[in-house]
């Protein structure tokens, strides 16, 4: 147990430190991970035996669970609603036309069957989520017309329709029996349904069971919040539901409401989701073995290259026929198809289920998704100038009150009188607008910093920074009395 403690903080510190070094040349943290993963494995340096795939299976789904759920909290609702039908549509259609259009040369390249080749189309044909946006906020690339958004929908949420296409797929070539198109799609429509509503049920109920629940100790919180995305994710999927659609889903609408400690518990999330992706990406770096990529290097190169600049771009064309979009704005979406965690976790599913040429199908995906991480992830920042859809940095002089002093709105005080509605309540429950800051409570005679758990006793004399707009949505707060 020691040894394995020792390995495992010595594997993490060292992606860490790594991770801060390759930054400054502009190396995505996916290939640190793996690569680490694989200088400790049985090729590697440390000798380290492991050839699990059962193992990595499990690993990869905690983690992906826990990644979606924190991608969701990082999702603000109000930004993706005007993208909402065009992420949708390239969440699910696009991902089944580049799995397709992925198909079609692996049959004809590996000589595999149709199912077979369809079967490694659909396996790397979602994109991560987290290598995306990790690049964009490490270059400090801000996208026009809403890019950002729809690309983060869409990398968040064609996971689910990536493992349900693998699933099925390795369903129909065991058994040796295809369902009928309709089976398929009642199929599919039952997992987004009863996930969307299970997530929207869970992320709807969290934040009130925060702001009643009342704990004493903060540090429970995170607890909470842990299982009941563990609690969430096992119901859904027993009920029939996708539970990966409903994490994400439900983080989504959690982000959406204050409660008590959310800023807090966001951060623990963050922290969770880079620990399982840590976790996953060197699980999978000791689960390959290098000497075995040179074999598959020059196909899984081409086969990179087809997913590049054919596969992804017709899934994103087709998907975004009738959108508002221009030629060039899809061409960059297209580019940020980068390849992550998910391709090579799925890779790992045909093993379980005896298919042939398993081992040529996850280390093709495997070299695939360096070959994508390499190309397209050096090279986001060219292509958003290239392409024209990198908004301009505002100039210093156009920031607004830039000259201004702090308090240039105004300076209130309240008084939480005998019989307000806001007795025992909390700050965070309240849900006050964005400008109606309270920045001091007084109570007894002691000054209080507040926070969001802070719970508003009879008496409290409250200092406010307010404008005059918040003070009107405050007086519907109950905060005074509106005079007649």
């Amino acid at each position: 147990m020691e040894k394995f403690l020792l390995f495992a903080a010595i594997l993490l510190i060292a992606s860490i430190v790594l991770n801060k070094i390759s930054g400054k040349f502009g190396l995505p943290s996916l290939i640190v991970f793996l690569a680490v993963g694989m200088l400790a494995g049985s090729d590697g340096l440390l000798r380290i035996d492991f050839t699990s795939h059962r193992i990595t299976q499990d690993v990869g789904m905690i983690a992906l669970i826990y990644i979606l759920y924190a991608g969701g909290l990082d999702t603000n609702l109000k930004s993706i609603r005007p993208v909402m039908a065009s992420g949708i549509i390239l969440a699910t259609l696009g991902v089944v036309v580049t799995a397709c259009a992925t198909a079609v040369l692996v049959k004809i390249l590996l000589g595999f069957s149709w199912l077979e080749a369809l079967l490694l189309g659909a396996i790397i044909s979602s994109t991560d989520a987290a290598a995306v946006f990790a690049i964009l906020r490490a270059k400090g690339i801000s996208l026009k017309n809403n890019l950002g958004p729809l690309l983060e929908l869409e990398s968040g949420s064609n996971d689910p329709m990536t493992i349900f296409l693998t699933v099925t797929i390795i369903q129909i070539i065991s058994l040796n029996q295809s369902p009928s198109a309709i089976d398929m799609l009642t199929l599919l429509i039952k997992q987004f349904f009863i996930g969307g509503l299970m997530g929207y049920t869970f992320g709807r109920a969290l934040p009130s069971i925060f702001n009643r629940l009342r704990l004493e100790h903060w540090g429970l919180y995170p607890v909470f919040s842990m299982a009941w995305v563990a609690l969430l994710f096992t119901l859904c999927m027993k009920l029939g539901g996708n539970g990966y659609i409903a994490v994400y889903v439900a983080g989504m609408f959690v982000n959406k409401r204050e409660f008590a400690h959310k800023k807090n518990l966001i951060g623990f999330h963050d922290g969770i989701a880079w620990t399982m992706q840590i976790t996953v990406f060197i699980t999978l770096g000791l689960l390959v073995f290098p000497s075995e990529l040179p074999a598959v290097a020059l196909m899984g190169f081409v086969t990179a290259l087809w997913l590049m600049f054919v596969a992804r771009p017709l899934g994103v064309f087709i998907s975004l026929a009738f959108s508002k979009y221009s030629k060039k704005e899809k061409v960059f979406i297209s580019w940020v198809g980068l390849r992550g965690v998910v391709p090579i976790v799925l890779a790992t599913y045909p093993y379980a289920a005896g298919i042939e040429h398993v081992g040529l199908i996850f280390n093709t995906v495997f070299f695939m998704v360096l070959i994508s991480v390499l190309i397209q992830g050096m090279s986001l920042e060219r292509a958003a100038d290239r392409c024209g859809v990198r908004e301009p940095p505002e100039p210093e002089s156009a920031e607004p009150n830039s000259n201004m002093p702090i308090f240039y709105r105004t300076l209130r005080q309240y008084t939480v009188d005998p019989g307000c509605m806001l007795i025992d309540k909390i700050l965070a429950e309240l849900e006050l607008p964005e400008d109606f800051l309270v920045i001091l409570i007084r109570r007894h005679g002691e000054y209080i910093k507040p926070t969001g758990s802070t719970v508003l006793q009879e008496g409290d004399l409250l200092l406010v920074h307010c404008d005059e707009e918040s003070v009107y949505n405050a007086v519907l707060k109950g905060f005074e009395a509106p005079k007649a």
